[in-house]
């Protein structure tokens, strides 16, 4: 793709131009209902209390989707008062990492939740949860195709629901505040900040969504021309027959389509050099998002944000949450 992919000008006024399903709240309210009715009991776990103190820090395992159990950290300061908390997604080949990783906000008085990615955590950290719903049929190495037939068996659908849950179980946990709970991730972090958003919409005050992932997602596999995106194309080459399903799965997991349902105070970031999430693919989500927006715009940013854009979260987290 070229160095950026459309002029700045067009990229305000793109638009995602895919079509909604038309059943998309009632299926993903289904998905949703079944994955809560299926849940137990979140186990919190103290995790090395010498090392981490004064923090607190539970090894939290939770029921995703399907009543998958799903790992997570739940990082604390001291202290008893309700606290609001932040849950953390992870980015695309990642998983949880150790609780070290994660001290920035509990060292400045938030409770973090950090949520595991089933199935990876292989390429630049740990992950400790497995993918127990693994569809069927053939894949691209990677996940972007597990169950891409079908939305019901979707990967993608999966890690929604663990992104949704996530949010249920830390409204109950102990030591935090139901009523200020915000999401944050990027790139595949990003995409479900947005979908927990979207889904639990009721229950999420802030959304930070850096460089998200998995927005306008018919165009993003058509002009991403670096994986993750392009497992997808890859595959579809030489699936021919494929084709007219893996893009009506698509739909449903689509976060420029999901974001209309956000009512969060949201926060992006863009890399205007970004070839791995395109920027007109990101300005797709922001511009569906109608709660109260704003975007960090890098115009050589690729897919990363500048150093700076840390003090911009926290004061948007302090103003918001």
């Amino acid at each position: 793709m070229p160095v950026v992919d459309m002029p700045e000008e067009d990229l305000l006024r793109h638009r995602v131009t895919t079509p909604e399903p038309a059943d998309l709240d009632a299926w993903w309210a289904t998905q949703l209902a079944k994955t809560t009715a299926d849940a137990a009991p979140a186990v919190l776990t103290p995790h090395e209390p010498e090392l981490y103190q004064p923090l607190s820090v539970y090894d939290v395992e939770f029921s995703g989707a399907h009543g998958h159990r799903v790992r997570g950290w739940y990082l604390r300061p001291p202290g008893g008062d309700p606290l609001p908390v932040v849950v953390t997604y992870i980015g695309y080949g990642g998983g949880r990492g150790l609780p070290a990783h994660h001290t920035l906000l509990p060292s400045l008085g938030f409770a973090n939740f950090v949520m595991d990615s089933r199935g990876q955590g292989g390429r630049w950290s740990v992950g400790a949860t497995a993918d127990a719903g693994a569809g069927t049929g053939p894949e691209h190495p990677g996940v972007m195709t597990r169950g891409i037939s079908s939305p019901d068996d979707y990967y993608f659908t999966r890690l929604y629901l663990d992104a949704a849950r996530a949010v249920d179980v830390v409204a109950e946990l102990p030591g935090a505040d139901p009523s200020r709970i915000a999401v944050t991730g990027g790139s595949q972090g990003g995409a479900l900040a947005l979908a927990a958003a979207a889904l639990r919409a009721d229950k999420v005050k802030v959304c930070h969504s850096d460089v998200p992932f998995l927005c306008d997602l018919h165009r993003a596999i058509r002009i991403g021309g670096t994986p993750p995106y392009t497992e997808i194309s890859d595959f579809l080459a030489q699936h021919d027959a494929l084709v007219p399903a893996a893009l009506e799965t698509l739909r449903y997991v689509d976060c420029a389509l999901l974001a209309r349902r956000i009512t969060a105070h949201t926060l992006f970031s863009v890399g205007l050099m970004d070839e791995t999430c395109p920027p007109s693919t990101v300005y797709a989500a922001y511009h569906e998002v109608r709660a109260p927006k704003q975007i960090t715009v890098s115009p050589f940013g690729k897919h990363t944000t500048p150093t700076s854009h840390v003090e911009t979260q926290l004061r948007h987290l302090r103003d918001h949450l």
